[in-house]
């Protein structure tokens, strides 16, 4: 079963981390993602770029509407999220408990239902 582990955060404290303190958020991630890699379970890991960079679809009536910004009435944002493919809720679980340990973050996890398989990956670049 595929799951996705969407990471929520306060933006602001995110973005106030020194290149040093996120670096070391990323280096503890990455030794825990490396058992899922080497198991063939890790899909791609997202960051998202900062939510002043979103675009809203909404529609009001009938009139659809393009916004600048996510709109979202949070304290916490969706920074990013990982793929991972899992036997069981209780795998998963375990694996984004060790993920996130010691960090303030919150971790949502849902079961993935492809509808349509996509082309991008093999194409995606790296965003700045």
């Amino acid at each position: 079963m595929l799951y996705a582990i969407l990471c929520y955060h306060d933006e602001d404290v995110v973005s106030s981390w020194s290149k040093a303190e996120d670096d070391a958020v990323l280096a503890k991630r990455e030794r825990v993602q490396q058992e899922f890699v080497e198991k063939g379970k890790m899909g791609p890991a997202i960051r998202l770029m900062p939510t002043s960079a979103a675009t809203t679809l909404r529609v009001s009536g009938n009139e659809q509407l393009v916004l600048d910004g996510p709109f979202a009435e949070t304290k916490e944002q969706l920074l990013g999220f990982y793929i991972v493919d899992c036997d069981s809720l209780d795998e998963v679980v375990e694996f984004s408990k060790r993920l996130k340990e010691g960090e303030a973050c919150t971790f949502e996890i849902r079961p993935l239902s492809i509808f349509k398989e996509g082309v991008l990956p093999e194409k995606v670049k790296v965003a700045s």
